[in-house]
């Protein structure tokens, strides 16, 4: 087995598929490879009558996954142009329709850090568990990029405006509101996820649960709604900055610098994919269009610089490109969802995984 192949452990234990991401010294990073092994074992699963439910952890004692192998996209985008990563959305914005089609339970224990491309494999499953250690966000603005995975359509769902604030901030919640943003469905204390996992091998998920799930730890988002619905409901994204300002909540302070301190274009462009998103319908129709604008963010500066100074370089000091909100133009924003012609990713068409029977 190849090393690649080995970044992904699976295995049948009773009735449960367990897939096992293990890059641990990476936080469990997905690569392509990674991806295109996921989705054959699931396409192998998901015709396996002994299979009765599907399992994903993260290896390693720190989290599920923290993304997608960024590194990988700024060395591609630098020098190939951009093609491999845009092969390797592809391949996982498909496996994320696949996740939430997936016909039988696909249970993701969301333990430790998620974020980006782990939210990606693991909020479309029909089981999302947190617990109190999962710490769960989108935060790709951060780095010049706009939230993927079906993440536009995952925080498009979120009560109110709370999905726009975790999308423009890159905020990172725990149990509590990622159960309130509908990013999870149940909280389980971390140390009986072992327990958990031995049961799953031997009884259906549904006789399972009751015996584990509890009441996560308070939230904080809850007690921020007000003003995050009011501020967020702007029309533009130099609107909601200074609402936040004018608000006086320290919170509301703190996420307009922090936003201030991200890829205006980036800002702009998840606030629109973001909307558009809401009267898209199904998951695989936002995908198309994530798929759109991530293919654009290849060939515009930001991502790479963004990248660079986060991850490269580490100095933190990213040069955006405009560098103020009120010069990315609407056109700069229209230009990410430009029609890509016989490059479209058409899952809505139905080009997307079919649901096989039980």
């Amino acid at each position: 087995m190849s090393a690649h192949e080995d970044a992904v452990l699976a295995a049948v234990e009773g009735r449960m598929g367990r897939l096992t991401l293990n890059r641990p010294r990476a936080l469990n990073a997905l690569t392509h490879e990674m991806v295109r092994g996921i989705t054959a074992t699931l396409e192998e699963w998901e015709r396996d009558p002994a299979v009765e439910t599907v399992v994903i952890t993260g290896a390693g004692e720190r989290g599920l996954c923290a993304g997608g192998d960024i590194r990988q996209i700024h060395a591609d985008a630098r020098a190939g142009g951009g093609d491999a990563s845009a092969a390797f959305w592809r391949d996982e914005y498909r496996l994320n329709a696949r996740i939430a089609r997936c016909p039988k339970p696909y249970v993701a224990l969301m333990d430790g850090i998620v974020m980006g491309g782990g939210v990606g494999v693991s909020a479309h499953g029909s089981v999302r568990i947190v617990t109190e250690r999962s710490r769960i966000a989108m935060p790709e603005t951060g780095i010049g990029f706009v939230p993927d995975v079906g993440g536009t359509y995952l925080l498009a769902l979120a009560p109110g405006q709370l999905g726009t604030h975790l999308a423009l901030t890159g905020t990172t919640v725990g149990a509590a509101d990622a159960l309130l943003c509908g990013l999870a469905d149940h909280f389980v204390p971390s140390h009986r996820l072992p327990e958990l996992l031995q049961a799953l091998a031997t009884r259906a998920v549904t006789d399972v649960l009751p015996s584990f799930v509890g009441a996560a730890p308070p939230g904080e988002l809850g007690a921020h709604q007000e003003w995050i619905d009011h501020c967020y409901a702007a029309d533009t994204v130099e609107e909601i900055v200074s609402r936040l300002f004018a608000n006086g909540a320290p919170a509301a302070k703190t996420a307009a610098e922090s936003m201030l301190a991200k890829s205006p274009t980036a800002l702009k462009v998840t606030l629109a994919a973001l909307r558009k998103a809401r009267s898209l319908g199904p998951l695989e129709a936002v995908l198309d269009q994530e798929y759109r604008v991530s293919c654009a963010a290849l060939s515009a500066p930001d991502l790479v610089e963004g990248i660079r100074a986060q991850v490269i370089d580490k100095d933190r000091t990213p040069r955006w490109t405009p560098a103020t909100l009120t010069e990315v133009t609407d056109d700069d924003v229209a230009r990410f969802f430009a029609p890509l012609g016989d490059r479209e990713l058409s899952l809505a068409t139905g080009d997307c995984p079919q649901e096989v029977p039980w």
